[in-house]
């Protein structure tokens, strides 16, 4: 699996004429070699040949000391084979999240040439979790009046694990009184709902007893279960009704803590206690609950703690009106997280060449290093430069990765070692920026003749000495 980028050779005339330009625009010209794998692999398991993808020999896997860099050590490279292999315990839900797609990006290193080559490892998902719903048992109060048909939503289960491997199916045990309906949200999200199919009579049975099972796509599935504890009650005939059935919002992420969000507003057509609507937070992850609070009398939404952008792009919650019989309702609500410049870019060396012979001509690339920009869009797009007194240049090589060439003649006799400082600045308004220093030592060549001080000397000397 996976390309080449030693298989991709600019024709003749291109070699003939600017072999000193290759190593700067050879990156650039490859496509990333591709892996794909499923998560929890043992330690030490074969991804693929690296060495064979890049076109190098075995012999070559030491010679040119083939390596991969990540910030995470996940894989690493046999030295004999040139195999990628797996270094750490790859966990798909750890490592990225709620994300659908879980990509690893590497780099792999070559030298004598200098060179790297990108690398995308796509994490598969394997079925490694059962659901699991927020509580044992489920507590309900439906009123007696409630008629055929009716709906009552229930707390779903959760399952990390994503596609067939999530949340797919909910079965109730079998009943005179409810079936078991499933929601779809417009996000592929199910949603387990009772359906009313025979008039309630708190006279006749004050409670009823249910098993609600969820099971996810795998094979076989695996499930949990819950227990639903439902309550008959008199007189309350009218659903809480919300101003609409989705809330969306966008706010910046600098947003200070303790400030309004969004304000949802259901209202019920009885009267009394019946009419009286409280709020409640309901199938919403822990973290997000800790991230906002939700007035019950209000249904003011405030944050508690600072937004990020680069940590959550997005929080979605649902809301429930309950009123005072025990009827509920509920809506989604969508909050946007908006980026601010507030993320400082990162030069990050991949690879240094310590010491440069000064006869080394043009083009030579001493350096290989990368920028990282937590921000999003131009506030994420870095611009690298250097002193232009120096014989040094900087070319990019791709999307964010560079090479510090030669860009003049060197001479150590007039300066032996060069301290480059390399400065990153984004697009943003007002932009950041942030510089790293490398030093670049001069090594010597015999390219000077000894030289007496005069063209010729004139000595006296008595003739009695």
């Amino acid at each position: 699996m996976g390309g080449s980028c030693a298989q991709r050779r600019p024709a003749g005339r291109l070699q003939v004429l600017f072999p000193f330009l290759l190593p700067l625009f050879y990156s650039a010209l490859c496509e990333p070699i591709r892996y794909s794998i499923p998560e929890e692999l043992a330690k030490g398991s074969v991804v693929g040949n690296l060495a064979k993808d890049l076109g190098l020999s075995v012999l070559d896997v030491s010679a040119r000391k083939l390596r991969v860099s990540t910030e995470k050590l996940l894989f690493n490279v046999d030295a004999e084979s040139g195999d990628l292999l797996v270094k750490d315990r790859i966990d798909r839900e750890q490592i990225c999240k709620e994300r659908r797609r879980c990509e690893l990006q590497l780099e792999a290193v070559v030298e004598n040439p200098l060179n790297i080559f990108h690398i995308i490892v796509v994490v598969e998902d394997i079925n490694d979790h059962a659901p699991q719903f927020h509580k044992d048992e489920i507590n309900l109060e439906i009123s007696e009046s409630v008629s055929e048909g009716a709906r009552i939503s229930l707390d779903p289960a959760t399952d990390p694990d994503i596609n067939m491997n999530s949340v797919k199916d909910y079965q109730i045990n079998p009943n005179p009184y409810f079936s078991l309906m499933i929601r779809v949200n417009s996000d592929g999200g199910k949603y387990p709902e009772l359906s009313l199919e025979k008039l309630l009579d708190r006279e006749e049975q004050r409670s009823h007893r249910l098993i609600l099972t969820a099971l996810d796509g795998g094979d076989p599935p695996r499930s949990a279960t819950t227990r639903i504890e439902i309550f008959v009650r008199d007189a309350n005939d009218n659903f809480p009704v919300f101003s609409k059935d989705e809330y969306r919002v966008s706010v910046s992420e600098n947003l200070p803590p303790g400030s309004s969000v969004l304000q949802v507003t259901a209202t019920d057509k009885d009267e009394g206690v019946n009419a009286e609507v409280n709020y409640y937070f309901r199938s919403t992850a822990q973290s997000t609950r800790h991230m906002f609070s939700l007035d019950e009398k209000t249904g003011m939404i405030k944050n508690n703690q600072s937004l990020d952008f680069e940590d959550t792009e997005r929080y979605t919650m649902e809301v429930e009106a309950r009123d005072g019989g025990g009827l509920s309702t509920q809506c989604k609500v969508i909050i946007e997280i908006l980026d601010e410049n507030d993320n400082n870019p990162e030069i990050i060396i991949t690879s240094l060449s310590d010491e440069i012979l000064e006869d080394t001509l043009p083009g030579m690339v001493v350096v290989l290093f990368k920028t990282r920009d937590k921000d999003f869009g131009e506030n994420g797009e870095v611009v690298c430069n250097i002193r232009r007194d120096i014989p040094f240049k900087i070319y990019s090589s791709s999307k964010n990765y560079y090479k510090l060439v030669t860009y003049g003649p060197l001479d150590r006799e007039q300066t032996p070692e060069y301290n480059v400082t390399i400065t990153a600045t984004d697009r943003g308004k007002p932009p950041l920026s942030s510089s790293t220093t490398i030093t670049l030592h001069i090594t010597d060549v015999n390219d000077n003749a000894p030289a007496f001080h005069q063209a010729s000397y004139v000595v006296h000397v008595a003739e009695n000495n």
